[in-house]
């Protein structure tokens, strides 16, 4: 935890106010940056629903989480629930779990899952596998979670993009990547999908006068696992395909996942934030640094590619948003 609050200067996790009475669902919380994040919200009062596809590595998070905590690991609110974002049916039944016990609404949401530089697979439903998990798998949650959301004022969306968003390009004839798949090309396409969702979704919330906020957010160049552990791919080719993501790291001087994380609890957690910020690294082209206010691809606030990328997701999820004021809300 040192290099969380060893920075002398800007946000550190020193500044997350306190959380407690919020409930907070963290998808991909097992390892890297998701447990970091579990660990911080928890440790500042939250109760943390730890999404994940494997519930014993689930599990075993949580008890590393309190060994952190230390003394006050004991009492922290933080528990596991099955999630697999590589299937529609899977955050169906998670949505529907959660909906069902908790009648007074969810605080916040962070969309923090993802599987990089796969192979050419597919999720459950026929999806390109980075595409459909790091994009699909989640707006059909934040769709499914939304009514719960709307019940807290204040309550946040919070996604997470990539500098690697700044070599996407949405191919919308060819989504799931069936015509000449590039592994890389694939998952900057999955991480700038995740930008334009995050922005659109606050203008949204806007139009609809609704008192949320949904925001994006990228660690930078962070020393993680994200390769296997975005869709417990940690073995075979997958397992080989990160040995020369952890070399590009050495090479960008990688920041540790702790510093990494702390863009994304800034995004979930400040409440000086306006919705529809984009946080990132103010270092040398984002790749590292203090948790800044960045800014986005300019394609990212094209409403046009925006509204085109919401009706592709619609029709591919069967999940839509419904925008109507709920009535503790009013």
């Amino acid at each position: 935890m040192d290099s969380l609050r060893g920075m002398s200067k800007g946000w550190t996790a020193d500044d997350i106010p306190d959380l407690t009475g919020r409930t907070a669902v963290v998808t991909g919380g097992n390892s890297g940056i998701g447990a970091i994040e579990c660990r911080e919200l928890a440790g500042h009062g939250a109760r943390v629903i730890l999404a994940c596809r494997n519930r014993q590595k689930g599990e075993a998070a949580v008890a590393q989480i309190r060994r952190e905590l230390g003394a006050a690991g004991g009492d922290a609110q933080i528990e596991v629930r099955n999630l697999d974002l590589a299937s529609l049916d899977s955050v169906r039944e998670f949505a529907e779990g959660l909906s069902a016990e908790m009648a007074d609404g969810l605080d916040l949401l962070v969309n923090n899952a993802g599987v990089m530089a796969s192979p050419r697979l597919e999720t459950e439903d026929g999806f390109e596998l980075q595409f459909g998990t790091n994009h699909l798998g989640h707006f059909a949650l934040t769709g499914r979670l939304f009514p719960l959301l709307k019940k807290k004022p204040g309550s946040r969306v919070v996604t997470v993009s990539s500098i690697a968003a700044r070599m996407g390009r949405l191919n919308f004839d060819d989504l799931n990547g069936r015509d000449g798949y590039r592994r890389w090309m694939a998952y900057g396409q999955s991480k700038l999908a995740n930008q334009v969702f995050a922005l659109d979704l606050q203008t949204l919330i806007n139009e609809a006068g609704l008192d949320m906020k949904s925001m994006a957010a990228h660690p930078g160049v962070a020393a993680t696992n994200l390769t296997s552990a975005g869709n417990d791919l940690d073995s075979g080719l997958m397992g080989l395909l990160s040995k020369p993501f952890l070399k590009l790291n050495d090479l960008l001087v990688a920041q540790s996942a702790e510093d990494g994380a702390l863009p994304i609890l800034r995004a979930a957690t400040d409440p000086g934030l306006a919705g529809g910020t984009y946080v990132g690294c103010d270092g040398l082209g984002e790749r590292r640094g203090k948790p800044v206010v960045v800014a986005p691809r300019k394609v990212a606030l094209n409403r046009e590619v925006a509204d085109r990328l919401w009706k592709e997701s619609v029709d591919a999820t069967g999940v839509d948003f419904d925008f109507t004021p709920a009535a503790s809300a009013s």
